[in-house]
């Protein structure tokens, strides 16, 4: 827990205030001016300030201001002696959390530090709220019946009553952050914050301030302190996203905190204790990632304690289907559409697709055809797939390249396929003839004039 900050000029008085809140179970720093008191807020983070009105050198007016410059979520309560009510007052007006009059009632002040602790936790919680939209996951659902998921569920649940990293694998979309949720909520620290960062949406220069945070005039236009994710993890769980696309210089930085639970914002030299536990996800090989040293040896071994691998949607089977109802039911209220459901051949499609864009693809999918549904029943047109194209091994050899459009009705596909088809013989059969078109007539099979015809409307007479 941060340390209060008690700032007041009779030694007393301060020494008093100090026993009683320590015997209260608070850590206490002590400043007798307010012009050390501003130098102490801004050099570290407190629970609250509890600042006496009139000090020497700067008020306790300026040192609310400065507090309020420095982090807006910080409480301030002003003592007063009783003559100065008014100007408390205008102090409440300029954001001072509360004041107390003296001679202080240790009880009284006792109930306002809490209250204060307590209205700070819940301003940060909703800084996390607005950069989130944890509140629409409620508690994480992972939806699988596959031997694969079960596993990797089984895994999750022996992890996460402990304190250790883990690696969550898989390619993009397959619910790595699901996961990861999953772990904290069953997690002793589930009712601190669970904060997420994607290491790969934000630009390399950005990554080290949105990580740590940064001080007061750390840089141009650093005009208050601000906090990093890891400060507004404290106690709960810190969740990297595409750890894989961390830059180096941080690397370092992130092996410091896992080695010694400490950092330091960007323009700071005080170290802050971090309690959190670190999550990590990655797309990427990172063994491949270290031989090709883009990516440091010690820290992949220490994100790596628990690896847990997230199979893609393709190698699930029947999990499709699950996950298709599941998503299917929440847009039925999203879009009360109560009747809506998947038809046969809907069905059919779904489990032949293989999902390039795994679990994301297909709440896409199922979103979109719930929008496009007219009745009550999803036709697979509905889902706006595109067509299945078939594998390397299913091609005729050099008849049909990648880049073959499969999508549109059959006859138009089939036409499409013949001209390639047609194409490729008859550019053979040239060649082979020596341009001789009379020759390749008789080598095609067909009639001299047949082929002038094919040449022409394939555009191959030059």
């Amino acid at each position: 827990m941060e340390p209060i900050l008690l700032v007041e000029d009779k030694a007393e008085l301060r020494a008093m205030l100090r026993k009683a809140l320590e015997r209260a179970g608070y850590s206490i720093e002590e400043a007798a001016d307010g012009n050390s008191a501003i130098r102490k807020v801004r050099e570290r983070r407190y629970l609250v300030v509890l600042s006496d009105l009139k000090l020497p050198g700067n008020s306790g007016i300026e040192v609310l201001r400065e507090a309020q410059k420095v982090e807006s979520t910080l409480p301030v309560i002003l003592m007063t002696a009783y003559g100065s009510v008014e100007e408390a007052v205008t102090a409440m007006k300029e954001g001072a959390f509360d004041f107390i009059q003296k001679p202080v009632d240790l009880d009284h002040l006792k109930l306002l530090i809490e209250r204060g602790a307590k209205q700070q936790e819940l301003l940060r919680e909703n800084i996390l709220l607005r950069g989130e939209y944890s509140a629409r996951y409620g508690f994480p659902r992972i939806v699988g019946e596959h031997p694969s998921m079960q596993d990797a569920s089984q895994m999750v649940q022996r992890v996460a009553a402990t304190d250790s990293t883990v690696l969550l694998l898989g390619e993009s979309g397959t619910g790595k952050e699901l996961f990861a949720r999953a772990v904290h909520h069953l997690s002793p620290r589930a009712a601190q914050p669970f904060v997420a960062l994607n290491c790969a949406a934000i630009p390399e220069g950005l990554v080290e301030n949105e990580l740590f945070g940064h001080e007061r005039g750390a840089y141009t236009g650093a005009g208050a302190r601000k906090l990093g994710k890891l400060e507004l993890a404290h106690r709960g769980t810190l969740f990297l996203d595409e750890i894989g696309e961390l830059p180096l210089a941080i690397q370092s930085k992130l092996l410091r905190v896992l080695e010694e639970k400490r950092f330091e914002r960007v323009g700071g030299t005080q170290a802050i204790d971090a309690n959190v536990r670190i999550l990590t996800a990655t797309n990427k090989n990172l063994q491949e990632a270290v031989a090709a040293k883009t990516f440091r040896e010690d820290l992949y071994f220490r994100i790596s304690a628990v690896p847990i691998t997230v199979p893609p949607l393709r190698e699930r089977g029947e999990d499709v289907l699950l996950l298709a109802e599941h998503f299917l039911e929440r847009f039925r209220q999203e879009f009360r559409k109560p009747g809506l459901r998947l038809n046969q051949g809907t069905k059919a499609r779904l489990r032949s697709y293989p999902w390039p864009g795994n679990v994301r693809e297909l709440q896409n999918a199922i979103e979109r055809a719930a929008i496009l549904s007219n009745g009550d029943e999803i036709d697979e047109r509905a889902l706006q797939l595109p067509a299945a194209k078939p594998s390397a091994e299913q091609l005729p050899g050099g008849m049909l390249d990648e880049t073959f459009a499969w999508e549109g009705p059959l006859e138009e596909v089939s036409q499409r396929a013949v001209a390639h088809v047609e194409r490729f013989k008859i550019e053979n059969a040239l060649r082979e003839s020596k341009w001789n078109k009379t020759r390749a007539a008789e080598k095609l099979g067909v009639s001299y004039k047949t082929l002038l015809s094919k040449i022409r409307s394939l555009g191959l007479e030059n």
